[in-house]
């Protein structure tokens, strides 16, 4: 059974820059589609961004596409969310989860999430 251990939230300043990292267990993760979503306090749960399973497509919320980037090392069943220039706004509990198949796929697994602060 698929098991995915997100990490690298931390509090940062603005301007400041984190990678996040999901670590898949159980389970090929080349087999799955991962997608990074994030909740702030407040407010309902957004998908940041998705990548496909051999990492050849990925999807973004368009107000993030210039400062975060995600990537995927199957051979150690990895995929990263690299954030730069971090605004408050991104303040939030970032979480990865595994789709089946393509970035539409149904989710079928979660990571318990890391959170992210931005603040000076």
């Amino acid at each position: 059974q698929l098991q995915l251990t997100d990490s690298g939230g931390d509090l940062v300043q603005p301007g400041g820059s984190l990678r996040l990292s999901c670590v898949a267990s159980g389970d090929t993760l080349y087999l799955y589609s991962v997608a990074w979503f994030r909740q702030a306090p407040g407010k309902e749960r957004e998908e940041v961004a998705c990548i496909y399973s051999n990492g050849d497509r990925v999807n973004f919320l368009l107000s993030l596409k210039d400062r975060f980037t995600i990537s995927r090392n199957n051979a150690i069943g990895t995929v990263y969310l690299q954030m730069n220039n971090l605004k408050p706004e991104d303040t939030a509990h970032y979480s990865c989860a595994a789709r089946s198949s393509s970035c539409s796929g149904p989710l079928i697994g979660w990571g318990k999430g890391t959170l992210v602060t931005v603040s000076s």
